[in-house]
């Protein structure tokens, strides 16, 4: 797929470029984005140099993943990171940090919205999955704003530096936000009614 910029109200979500890779390293020193992301700890500028330089336009060309630097307009600074991971067909999961001197305005809400439209109406999606860390409570809330499902918890199933940890998987499906699915969906008929 040919790397594509969204907009949304306040925000503008286009693919990172090499010249981003100075203000991701800055946010990735963050211990908070150490704590509960899989980035590299100690962070590296190498290391937000190759992250960029893998997403775009690599990641999206091969489609196996879509990264989107969220900015506040063409000019503005970067207040968060939004990226696609390719699962299967018509399977996604996204993950996402905020720049700490960012939160708490509802950017990362409205990323997260903006690019799960895209998914639903361009690319086909039928589901998107959030996954987190037990315990990132910012993060669930940010899922659940957008629109998520919590479907549960899963033992083992995130690996964080080597280490595995428990997770909480939600999941958005295009009927959650009024949208048409491609494929028709029958969800399961509840054991008690």
């Amino acid at each position: 797929m040919e790397p594509v910029t969204l907009t949304t109200e306040r925000l503008l979500l286009r693919p990172f470029a090499p010249d981003d890779a100075e203000e991701v390293y800055a946010a990735c020193q963050d211990p908070e984005i150490q704590r509960w992301t899989v980035v590299p700890s100690p962070y590296e500028r190498a290391h937000a140099r190759a992250w960029v330089a893998e997403l775009s336009p690599g990641g999206w060309r091969e489609d196996r993943e879509y990264g989107f630097a969220v900015r506040l307009g063409a000019g503005g600074p970067l207040v968060a990171a939004v990226g696609v991971h390719v699962r299967g067909p018509q399977a996604y999961e996204v993950g996402f940090w905020a720049v700490e001197e960012h939160r708490g305005r509802g950017y990362v809400t409205e990323a997260v919205g903006g690019v799960a439209r895209w998914l639903f109406t361009e690319v086909g999606a039928g589901r998107l999955e959030w996954r987190a860390a037990v315990g990132n409570a910012a993060s669930r809330a940010v899922a659940e704003k957008a629109g998520f499902r919590v479907e549960g918890t899963l033992r083992a199933a995130l690996d964080v530096r080597g280490t595995l940890r428990d997770c909480w998987v939600a999941a958005l499906l295009p009927g959650d936000l009024g949208l048409p699915s491609r494929l028709p969906y029958l969800p399961a008929v509840s054991a008690t009614s």
